[in-house]
């Protein structure tokens, strides 16, 4: 009985020394920290709003098109004669580049021309016959028909002859070809692509919401993969409807390519200046807070926070563009603005 009483103290007396070990801990972690003396100024940061140029750059992506592209086929069917084009060369406007077995053609053009020479000298003859009155008005006016319609079969056949012989529409790089000499063409067959690369046209899409701000002439700077040269260029063409699948709207611009450093089918990174203002209002991104119905933010006046209401639709990664509210050498409160209320002592350290 005797040591079961003293099992009893001994179980109390841990019980007692881990309630007061929990109690002094618990107390030392909720212990709040001193208070700054009653009405010191808050500690704050703040920037003085200096004129900047501002620059708001959209970037989209975009592909690189020739110029000019066409594929070379041939109006009409036959055995390929002459092949006068290297693959991948240059060739040059109204260039021949290949041409068709024109044997038959050339034997139908010699047989219009007989033709069309009986017809002119029956028409001469016709001619003489009606200033005798031998024959009626009539036949001397078909006899002018039959030459009329000779001169056309000679003709006809001339532009089939002209055909055979294919020219290069624009002057261009001319791609690789599917065909060989000997070989039977149908004007279904491709026999190469020839594009014109120098310039080049830059395809991209913008937001609707940009379409304002967007006009012929504006210049922009792009970039292709692998490269972090910048080219130039201008845009020249606006799509003037908006897609509405993707609410945007389609843009064309022109860049020199004169070093043959772009290649069309490449993706371009374009890097579009939307909006320019000289000697514009930005202050941090930071400095900028969320209200109800607009923004806010906290200006430094006489030793105290002044609140006050901003407008702005522009910004950066870093700065916002501040259309109203805020004057060139304001101070702008930049750090513990959400502690701030108006009329609060404040401390400003300000930020260069």
């Amino acid at each position: 009985m005797k040591r079961k009483y003293i099992y009893l103290v001994i179980i109390v007396g841990i019980i007692a020394f881990v309630a007061y070990k929990f109690s002094s801990e618990k107390g030392g972690k909720i212990a709040p920290p001193s208070e700054s003396p009653k009405g010191a100024p808050i500690e704050v940061s703040g920037v003085v709003v200096l004129p900047k140029d501002f620059e708001n750059i959209l970037t989209v992506s975009g592909s690189i098109e020739p110029n000019e592209q066409v594929q070379i086929r041939s109006e009409v069917s036959g055995i390929i004669r002459n092949l006068y084009f290297q693959e991948g060369s240059f060739v040059e406007k109204g260039q021949i580049l290949f041409n068709i077995d024109d044997t038959e053609l050339q034997a139908q053009l010699l047989q219009r021309q007989t033709e069309e020479k009986l017809a002119e000298e029956n028409a001469r003859r016709a001619t003489l016959l009606l200033e005798k009155e031998a024959i009626s008005t009539q036949e001397n006016d078909v006899a002018h028909a039959d030459l009329q319609s000779a001169k056309a079969q000679t003709q006809l056949v001339t532009a089939q002859i002209a055909k055979t012989k294919v020219r290069a529409p624009f002057s261009g790089k001319i791609g690789l070809r599917t065909v060989s000499a000997g070989e039977y063409l149908t004007p279904t067959t491709v026999v190469a692509s020839l594009m014109s690369t120098n310039p080049v046209k830059i395809l991209f899409s913008v937001p609707e919401k940009y379409t304002s701000q967007i006009k012929e002439g504006l210049p922009l700077n792009f970039t292709i993969s692998g490269s972090s040269k910048q080219y130039n260029a201008k845009i020249y063409a606006i799509e003037p409807g908006i897609d509405a699948q993707t609410r945007t709207i389609q843009i064309r611009a022109l860049a020199a390519n004169d070093a043959g450093e772009l290649f069309p089918g490449s993706f371009a990174r374009v890097q579009l200046p939307i909006n320019m203002v000289k000697e514009a209002v930005l202050i941090p991104t930071e400095a900028v807070i969320p209200v109800q119905g607009g923004k806010q933010v906290f200006l430094y006046k006489g030793g105290k926070a002044s609140a006050v209401d901003i407008e702005s639709d522009s910004r950066t990664s870093t700065d916002i563009l501040v259309n109203k509210g805020i004057s060139i050498g304001d101070t702008v409160l930049t750090s513990g603005v959400m502690a701030l209320k108006n009329g609060m002592d404040v401390h400003v350290n300000l930020k260069n």
